[in-house]
């Protein structure tokens, strides 16, 4: 059926089209084909010139509103032109027609992104830079399938919605234009005319690159440009078993660890802290860097768990490149990079997804299913493919053009129930009338389904707080397909025991014990996070009871406890120079503390002593997820509050044994359950004078005797610390 272009030239017009290609561009008229029409809309230009190699002509001004054409009698491919454009302040532009390039996404990737299963479609949506028949330019898609009309604005047409209308592929609800001479460092938005006519201006949802807060619009940007030096490092993590090899992470907020001391209120760039940070995770011996989320948010007292750009590493620290630089270097120093990753909730700001085309689209249209009254936020619909395709792909994102090692899921439980942060009458039952999230289970396991087909060894880490099954299972057994799962029990069990009067710790005596109840149910990383240590929670070592220096001894025991306990190690930052405020993201870490006060000096020396310790000690890491790796020597001396256990390699015969007293009382003499009659030595203690300790130290070998003690066949005899920990060693 021939089209009205009388109507649909009114339509572009109005900014009312969803295909404005249908009248304007190029077209072969249909009775004369050697001969062809050109139509431009460009409302801002007073006179348009046709520009055909060296020829120019007049276009004929057939709509007042900007709208240009001119008949080409002399048709022929190939036929290359551009508009010589006078504007109404006298200004002379040369226009590269952007509606002359046909459609450059393909119907299979439409096909795949609509049903979910399209893991590289950052790819394909967004802003790419790239050439079409000889013409440099960066080619826009965008998902809004109930929008009237998307344009794409900027600088480089005065942000009317006008001049650059897309068009929509077919029913993908995929808009895509192709503007010739849009490079690197333009900045751009979408202009989205909804189904009521209201106007939004979105940024781009598969953004790389986004302006520095608080402007919103995003950035043209390539990220491919980067030449990666971590072939090292990616082929020998191909080779090792995360599972079975040791690791400490050290959490890291990258605006507050640090800050210029010349300029306090400036943040320290990626590479900055590729110079700084990355030597002294090295130094104290961490395996892995954490950062809080560094992709785009708009506001900083966020943390970034306010994700706006999930495709953009944010320009609070620099470009795209210089992250990659930063995960370079760390690699390069065998340092493996974690990254926090939300996919749980999104902010309500007016220029990121909400309502992104005037519906619903990445969000529930039913605020008792799509907002998160706890924060304020708006839940992913999970059960729409596309949005479930945007998350997953966006994992798989940050592990290949960023070469990231793993991401810690943030907040898995209050996607995994529709009751959380609800009072009755707030949600809807799932269809069969329970709790779960049916769409959100399916799509994390979708998740770490693809995210390990396509990366075997990354680390994709659950911070799950219920008791929910499986979540380090694998997908196909019934779990939820995490490989790692936060321990969050053992985190407030340990808080709050630890926080007692040593002098009624004998009541709580269960504490210590119950978490090996279970510490092999799961793949458990044992935290101690930034979320301890904020809003009125006070900094570990101010949870520590006692004088100073027992407040110093506590805080060593824990961490002994801690690193000798079956489970992987995470530790915020701070907690190892025993900062004594709570954590403030505006300000840096109070480094001052290391050159003025010699406890928190020798706190920081024993924390480091301790993660090498541990990093050299097969049978603190080799066996982590099983009960072969943990054995009871004794866990009924409730009146001393003193417990021991026993560690093992793959092979048993590497063992330790571990004993800790929880009171500030040396016990002499005392009978330390070990596993086997042979001579053991003392190889690490918390309490020696080097980190502030008070010497109690055992500095002879020991024989053990085979008589039984605690759960133990043998035991030795030992002095233990006060509020201290220490280690033996056979000596073979």
């Amino acid at each position: 059926m021939p089209i009205d272009v009388v109507k649909e030239l009114d339509k572009v017009i109005a900014s009312d089209h969803y295909d404005p290609f249908v009248v304007l561009g190029l077209h072969v008229i249909e009775h004369e084909p050697t001969s062809a029409i050109i139509r431009t809309f460009l409302p801002l230009a007073d006179s348009v010139r046709l520009v055909v190699d060296d020829e120019k002509r007049d276009m004929y001004k057939m709509r007042e509103e900007g709208l240009f054409e001119i008949i080409v009698p002399d048709y022929s491919e190939p036929f290359d032109y551009y508009f010589e454009a006078t504007c109404y302040d006298q200004s002379i532009r040369e226009i590269r027609d952007p509606y002359r390039f046909h459609p450059q996404l393909s119907e299979f990737d439409c096909h795949l992104f609509s049903k979910g299963t399209h893991y590289q479609i950052y790819d394909k949506l967004g802003a790419h830079q790239t050439e079409i028949n000889g013409t440099e330019g960066t080619i826009f898609r965008v998902w809004a399938p109930a929008a009237r009309r998307v344009s794409v604005i900027g600088d480089f047409n005065y942000w009317d919605g006008r001049v650059h209308q897309m068009r929509v592929l077919s029913k993908s609800g995929i808009w895509e234009l192709f503007i010739p001479g849009i490079g690197q460092n333009d900045i751009y938005k979408f202009e989205i005319r909804t189904q009521s006519k209201d106007i939004l201006e979105k940024a781009d949802p598969f953004q790389f690159y986004a302006e520095l807060r608080p402007k919103t619009a995003s950035v043209v940007w390539d990220i491919n440009t980067y030449e990666w030096q971590d072939s090292d490092w990616l082929t020998n993590k191909q080779r090792q078993n995360p599972y079975d090899n040791a690791m400490s992470i050290y959490e890291v907020h990258p605006g507050s660890w640090q800050r210029d001391p010349t300029d306090p209120g400036r943040f320290l760039s990626f590479r900055e802290l590729a110079e700084t940070l990355i030597p002294y995770v090295k130094k104290m011996g961490f395996t892995h860097i954490e950062l809080m989320p560094i992709m785009e948010h708009p506001l900083d007292e966020s943390w970034g768990y306010q994700t706006s750009g999930y495709y953009a590493a944010t320009s609070r620290f620099g470009t795209p490149q210089d992250f990659m630089y930063f995960v370079d270097c760390c690699h390069q120093q065998d340092i493996g990079v974690i990254l926090d990753w939300v996919p749980s909730h999104f902010p309500t700001d007016g220029h990121i997804l909400g309502q992104f085309d005037g519906t619903a689209l990445y969000e529930h249209a039913d605020p008792r299913q799509g907002t998160q009254p706890e924060w304020g936020t708006l839940i992913f619909n999970y059960g729409r493919k596309e949005v479930s395709n945007f998350l997953i792909a966006n994992a798989l994102f940050w592990l290949d053009k960023f070469h990231v090692d793993g991401l810690r899921v943030d907040a898995v439980a209050s996607m995994l129930y529709l009751d959380y942060g609800r009072k009755d009458g707030e949600w809807v039952p799932n269809p069969y009338g329970g709790k779960e999230n049916l769409d959100a289970i399916e799509f994390i396991r979708h998740l770490n389904s693809i995210v390990y087909d396509h990366f075997p060894n990354a680390l994709m880490i659950a911070e799950e707080s219920t008791s929910f099954y499986g979540v380090s299972k694998p997908a196909d057994q019934g779990g939820l397909g995490f490989g790692f799962k936060w321990n969050m029990g053992w985190m407030n069990d340990m808080l709050d025991y630890f926080s007692r009067d040593p002098l009624y710790r004998k009541y709580h005596h269960n504490s210590l014990t119950f978490s090996l109840l279970y510490a092999f149910s799961e793949n458990y990383i044992l935290p101690l996070s930034h979320d301890e240590v904020v809003h009125g929670k006070k900094s570990l070592l101010a949870k520590m009871p006692g004088d100073k220096w027992q407040q110093f001894a506590n805080l060593r025991l824990l961490f002994f406890f801690m690193w000798t306990h079956p489970g992987k190690k995470h530790l915020f930052m701070g907690n190892e120079i025993g900062q004594l405020s709570e954590w403030y993201s505006q300000v840096s870490l109070d480094w001052h503390l290391l050159e003025q006060n010699q406890a928190h000096r020798e706190l920081h020396d024993y924390f480091q002593a301790l993660n090498h310790f541990y990093r050299q000690t097969k049978a603190l890491w080799e066996v982590d997820f099983h009960h072969e790796g943990f054995k009871w020597m004794d866990f009924h001396d409730f009146d001393n509050s003193v417990i021991s256990f026993a560690r093992f390699s793959k092979d048993p015969a590497d063992h330790v044994v571990c004993l800790l007293n929880m009171t500030p009382q040396v016990i002499q003499h005392y009978r330390m359950a070990v596993p086997e009659e042979i001579v053991y030595q003392e190889v690490f203690s918390s309490d020696e004078p080097r980190f502030g300790g008070s010497n109690a130290v055992n500095k002879d070998i020991k024989q053990a005797v085979a008589e039984p003690v605690g759960e133990a066949p043998c035991h030795v005899k030992v002095t233990i610390p006060p509020l201290g920990g220490i280690i033996l060693k056979p000596k073979r």
